[in-house]
């Protein structure tokens, strides 16, 4: 059993020796992150009226689901390290599924429409 003086360096052995695994999950949470983000651009180009080809249904979705993420006390609060964004997490992976060929949708419309202006990152959606 480790001691309390220890446990850190336990920890951080721990962290060294599943650091393979630990880069396997990042590009999976990047990718989290990059959908959260067009989801975003989605609502705010819905708002400035660049872009209206979308039921009210999926802006509502989306902005309920980037609300709840928002918003620090959920479920799930986001200071307990580890966990606090496990909640978010779900409802985004939520609101993804229901969203996924509407996103399509917005997506195919600005590449279509970007220009060559190069004023956004276009994310694939699985």
């Amino acid at each position: 059993m480790p001691t309390p003086d220890n446990q850190h360096d336990i920890d951080i052995a721990k962290v060294s020796q599943r650091s393979r695994d630990i880069e396997d999950k990042l590009p999976k949470l990047r990718h989290w992150a990059e959908q959260g983000k067009l989801i975003l651009e989605l609502v705010k180009d819905y708002w400035a009226g660049r872009y209206r080809e979308v039921p009210y249904w999926v802006i509502s979705t989306a902005a309920l689901a980037l609300l709840y993420v928002l918003n620090p006390a959920d479920i799930i609060p986001d200071v307990l390290l580890g966990v606090g964004y496990l909640d978010d997490a779900a409802i985004l992976a939520f609101c993804l599924k229901l969203i996924e060929r509407e996103l399509q949708k917005y997506k195919d419309w600005k590449a279509a429409n970007s220009g060559g202006k190069g004023n956004g990152v276009i994310i694939d959606v699985p």
